[in-house]
């Protein structure tokens, strides 16, 4: 059994093989850059008005007023000392203007204007190249793509954008006991939950994934193993990974050829989580009780798909914050707390059982808590906000 943090470690430490692609720029929301983008033109591209009034040149305080110029006119003017262009934001602005100046700063009689504010050079104009310079790196690779990327792309008039692709995920359970919403229930059966909150946090995170049921039996489970290994980059497994006689994914694995990390961490819940690799491909095996397989999928398994995607590792946005009351952790091992996160404290929620997800549900963060430790009320702990 190993630490959390060599858990971490371990596999953060894997090698891992990052496929590119193409993307329209609209479909490339939440992907990593594949490489750096250059800027192929100045932003702005031409100086332009930041607002209505009037484009002048001279030191006034009065001026011909000799046209108009509108956003999107693409014709040449010339202003002499003297005279001034009724403009509008996002109109190309005469070379021989030397400033833009507010309506609301001016007053027009007869063809004439007047202006009532200071005509310093440069003043409301966007100058060419002011934002960003043609030639100049605008992103990094690994930049993540969020809505203004998009919109700084789609300035420089890109249509497509390379990316990391993000990896092909499968989700199988186990579990004779199971079935699915919407089905006749018997004494003894459960409904399936687990596919549905790991398929939804994951999609939650940005990720899409694929779904299989295997039924309680090796030849079934080593099959559909072999099946999906073949077809995912990463594979998850929820349930059948601890010792029970009817536990056998772990065997199964070892079938398969996947070679394994580890297995087992000291921590609570999660404690039978499995970790392994078949060449490129990764294998999680994750504990079938609800809340143990999610705080894992939340502390391990995202890090990885995010690195896979050309992200940084790294997990969900973390904290120290100070708990609201005092807490006992009688626990033996390290563990993952369900809390809330609210008016900047961390309360710890009832219902802290493996198998239950409602604290979870109406929670917002994970707490880690040392074993056997007493906290004050104020003192600082590490959390994670999880939605």
């Amino acid at each position: 059994m190993i630490s959390i943090q060599e858990a971490i470690e371990l596999i953060a430490s894997q090698p891992m093989e990052r496929q590119k692609r193409s993307l329209p720029v609209m479909e490339s929301l939440n992907h990593y850059l594949a490489e750096p983008i250059i800027a192929p033109m100045d932003l702005p591209s031409f100086d332009n008005s930041a607002m209505d009034g009037y484009a002048i040149s001279g030191d006034g305080p009065s001026y011909e007023i000799i046209g108009e110029i509108q956003a999107g006119d693409t014709n040449t003017y010339l202003c002499a000392q003297g005279q001034a262009f009724r403009i509008f934001t996002g109109a190309r602005v005469p070379q021989d203007c030397q400033a833009v100046i507010m309506q609301e700063k001016t007053h027009v009689e007869g063809g004439r204007l007047t202006i009532e504010d200071s005509p310093d050079p440069g003043k409301n104009i966007r100058r060419k190249g002011e934002q960003i310079k043609r030639g100049s790196e605008v992103f990094a690779t690994g930049q993540k793509i969020n809505s203004s990327v998009i919109g700084l792309l789609s300035s420089f008039g890109m249509t497509a954008v390379n990316v990391f692709s993000k990896p092909g995920i499968t989700l199988l359970t186990t579990g004779d006991e199971l079935v699915q919403p919407g089905q006749p229930l018997k004494e003894g059966q459960l409904y399936e939950s687990n596919s549905h909150t790991l398929r939804a946090t994951l999609k939650q995170l940005g990720f899409s994934s694929g779904y299989h049921h295997i039924k309680d039996d090796f030849d079934s489970t080593r099959q559909a193993i072999e099946k999906q290994l073949d077809r995912s980059d990463v594979l998850l497994i929820s349930g059948g990974i601890s010792v029970g006689d009817y536990d056998f994914v772990k065997k199964a694995l070892e079938e398969n050829g996947v070679e394994e990390i580890f297995y087992r961490v000291f921590q609570k819940p999660g404690k039978p989580l499995y970790f392994g690799k078949k060449g490129s491909k990764f294998v999680f095996g994750l504990p079938g009780n609800p809340a143990s397989s999610l705080v894992c999928l939340y502390v391990y398994v995202y890090p990885l798909l995010k690195k896979l995607s050309g992200g940084p590792f790294e997990g969900l946005t973390s904290f120290e914050l100070p708990l609201a009351t005092s807490f006992t952790l009688k626990s033996d091992r390290p563990s993952f707390m369900k809390a809330k996160i609210d008016n900047n404290e961390v309360q710890i929620l009832e219902g802290q059982g493996s198998s239950m997800l409602y604290s979870m549900a109406t929670g917002n963060a994970l707490a880690l808590m040392d074993e056997q430790k007493t906290y004050n009320r104020g003192e600082k702990i590490s959390c994670w906000l999880t939605h």
